[in-house]
């Protein structure tokens, strides 16, 4: 029987085990460095949520995807195999609907209004989406801005018509990059380096760090700041390990995940500016765009996916609140 097979055979005999005595939460990363932003926020809310606790709780977090992909971890917290993982908003919106609306582009008018968003109702309504499909929506943590990148400046939305975009293995990041006149190229992250050297992609889209952290910037200098997403990380917790726990350490492990979103916020802001750092000494070009010619064309991609009067009700309630 493989690991993961004897893992999720536990599951239902575990289920049936209260939660009463001390636990050591089992959270999962797939971040290789120990202090990538999310990686270090969940080890600091185990700090924290050790000292609410009086030491009767712990978190354990196992990064480098010891615990398996973030498909795989989310599978185990469905069945109350794993008790925490953090992941990519992205694997979640074909599992809680809601979780679509902040993964919207150019949804957002700026980072601040990003974290009063998820911090507010909007967010809160959208974590708690989860909860019937077995999953306890802890807290939002940041992912920053995702832009283009390219062997060539990309300054309006033209400029994108005809290129080979990467993007993720999802039907939202491909309608997104074809609203633009690119043809979208699904890709795992770990491919894209590669694609960029042999030209079998023109262009990628991402964040700083992770455009600094894998070298991308060596074979797509112009970092385009198209900024059309900001879509966050979630922290999750399984609803049968939720379930078994006493309201008052429910409360206890909701305040530290609360807590630890300022912390991993400033990380990942450091980051960022030391990122953004590194790949100018590499010999990046930032470019600045006309960003109002990026977001006339995505009326298809909304009109594709914000199908129902719950999602269309979210996305005017954050363009409101610009």
């Amino acid at each position: 029987m493989s690991r993961l097979n004897a893992v999720l055979a536990a599951a239902a005999l575990a289920a049936l085990t209260p939660l009463a005595q001390a636990v050591d939460f089992r959270s999962a990363d797939i971040h290789n460095s120990d202090d990538y932003p999310t990686v270090a926020a969940v080890r600091h809310m185990g700090q924290l949520l050790e000292q609410k606790s009086g030491g009767k709780h712990k978190i354990k977090v196992f990064n480098k995807g010891a615990l398996g992909t973030e498909k795989e971890t989310i599978d185990q917290l469905k069945i109350g195999a794993l008790e925490m993982a953090r992941v990519n908003i992205s694997p979640m919106n074909g599992i809680c609907q809601k979780t679509l609306v902040p993964t919207m582009p150019f949804l957002f008018s700026s980072i601040e209004q990003m974290r009063r968003t998820l911090d507010g109702v909007v967010g809160e309504e959208i974590l708690k989406s989860c909860e019937e499909q077995g999953f306890v929506g802890l807290a939002f943590y940041d992912s920053g801005a995702r832009s283009l990148y390219a062997k060539k400046p990309i300054r309006t939305v033209a400029d994108v018509k005809g290129m080979k975009v990467r993007v993720q293995q999802s039907d939202l990041w491909v309608a997104l990059v074809g609203a633009m006149g690119g043809n979208a190229t699904p890709m795992p992250f770990g491919e894209v380096y590669t694609g960029l050297k042999t030209g079998l992609i023109d262009a990628a889209e991402n964040n700083v760090p992770s455009y600094d952290s894998v070298k991308h910037y060596e074979s797509a200098k112009y970092y385009s700041k198209t900024e059309h997403s900001m879509a966050p990380e979630m922290l999750l917790m399984s609803k049968i390990v939720w379930d078994k726990l006493p309201k008052a350490d429910q409360d206890l492990v909701r305040a530290a995940a609360k807590e630890s979103v300022a912390f991993q916020r400033r990380k990942w802001d450091e980051q960022e500016a030391k990122s953004l750092a590194a790949v100018k000494a590499g010999g990046a070009e930032i470019i600045e765009v006309d960003k109002k010619s990026f977001q006339a064309v995505m009326g298809p991609v909304y009109d594709k996916f914000m199908t129902t009067p719950d999602l269309k009700r979210l996305v005017k309630a954050i363009q409101d609140s610009k």
